[in-house]
């Protein structure tokens, strides 16, 4: 959801300043509320930004204050822009030196070039071609033979017969490319790079190993300014395990347990790496808070998808498999466990998804989920998080029944639940 994308699609999240303070954006198959204020991007035309209007998720706790996200999408265009001339006849004496600017240093003793001259070889820009539209966003190549990984928002023209081509850094070569496997739902796509070997590829880190504060540098196509130039930027961690959900004209997603940085995200950044301090990469950027209800906007929030995702979705992105999504609905808003939490709030398991609101009239409410469960497993499948939550529902139909097992205080409960319809995007 994010970096190519002719149309980027409003994010409808939820900022909780109470307990379990995280962002929370949304029941599991709810679509986002309507956002009524679209961000300005001055001297910007060709991207557009304007969010979609999404649907009400119902009753919400007095934790949450809303804000719009907008997916990093860019739509094939120019800048418009001019250049200041100087009338300087050169009497005007001017003090110079010419030493070399001092490079920034992460904490792991790298400098930010080093590691992005390491690093820039495996990342590729992206431009799709389908539906009548031009897309552009990022790519992370992940083998020797040409795979290379992305937001599934970024390729999605070119599901119904578009066309992909990847131009690799420091070249003006636009190289075919072949989609291999989509998920809509976790936002993820696997291509592959027509006919190549030897390519040089990223080293996955450990996404379950940050905390809030460390270093990160974001790369990616930006604003899509020149294919095979990306940008890059730097900040950190700001949270982890956020919960934000995308709308579209057609359907709507959750996508649980992100990263949140204040790394500069833009347009065209999509499926581009968010790297440690130590150039792994540790998440793919997806998506940029917009602004709040009343026309504030927001400021150096971006999210993430870990890089411990993708790495559970690769096998059956290999295999060809594309998710579909049959739209089933819970109604309630999850996040994944995480130390922090069990520490502050006292909960007895270490794993699972925490119920952070249940939707008025769901069938979560009819079954008496209840605010601080801890959904440890469906059926017979355990949970270790929120996304195992939204991967296990995505494959079900409205009117299945499933059973949750859950941790309520030092108590272990099954509560059997019927799934609802998600409401259209």
């Amino acid at each position: 959801m994010s970096p190519g994308e002719h149309t980027t699609v409003g994010v409808d999240s939820t900022v909780s300043n109470e307990p379990f303070g995280a962002v929370v954006a949304g029941a599991l198959g709810v679509a986002p509320e309507a956002l009524s204020e679209p961000v300005s991007h001055a001297a910007i035309a060709p991207i557009d930004e304007t969010p979609l209007a999404s649907q009400d998720r119902g009753k919400r706790t007095m934790w949450s204050s809303r804000i719009s996200l907008l997916l990093v999408a860019a739509l094939v265009g120019g800048l418009a822009g001019h250049y200041a001339s100087s009338s300087n006849n050169g009497t005007i004496p001017v003090t110079s030196n010419n030493d070399a600017p001092g490079a920034a240093v992460l904490p792991s003793g790298l400098t930010i070039p080093s590691l992005v001259q390491r690093v820039e070889p495996s990342i590729v820009s992206i431009d799709v071609k389908g539906q009548g539209t031009e897309d552009q966003g990022t790519g992370m190549i992940i083998s020797a033979n040409g795979y290379v990984i992305t937001n599934n928002h970024v390729i999605a023209a070119a599901v119904g017969g578009g066309t992909i081509t990847v131009t690799r850094t420091g070249s003006t070569k636009a190289l075919p490319a072949t989609l291999i496997g989509t998920n809509p739902i976790d936002d993820v796509a696997l291509i592959r790079i027509n006919s190549t070997t030897g390519l040089p590829s990223v080293t996955f880190g450990n996404s379950n190993a940050l905390v809030v504060g460390d270093a990160v540098v974001a790369i990616g196509n930006a604003l899509g300014l020149a294919a095979g130039t990306p940008t890059v930027t730097q900040g950190i961690v700001s949270a982890l395990g956020r919960t934000v959900t995308a709308g579209s004209t057609s359907s709507s997603e959750t996508l649980n347990n992100m990263i949140q940085t204040d790394a500069a995200i833009n347009p065209g950044n999509s499926g581009g790496p968010l790297l440690d301090a130590h150039g792994d990469v540790i998440g793919m950027n997806t998506a940029v808070a917009g602004s709040l209800p009343d026309g504030t906007s927001a400021q150096n929030i971006g999210f993430a998808i870990p890089v411990a995702t993708i790495e559970s979705l690769l096998k059956k992105l290999e295999a060809g498999e594309s998710v579909v999504n049959h739209h089933a609905f819970i109604g309630v808003e999850i996040m994944s466990m995480t130390p922090s939490l069990r520490a502050q709030y006292g909960f007895t398991v270490s794993a699972g998804a925490v119920v952070m609101s249940v939707i008025s009239g769901s069938g979560a409410a009819s079954a008496g989920l209840k605010q601080g469960d801890v959904i440890v497993a469906i059926n017979a499948t355990s949970v270790a998080g929120a996304q195992d939550v939204s991967s296990l529902i995505s494959v079900l139909h409205p009117g299945d029944t499933v059973t949750l097992h859950i941790v309520r205080g030092a108590t272990h409960l099954s509560l059997k639940v019927t799934l609802g319809t998600q409401p259209a995007g």
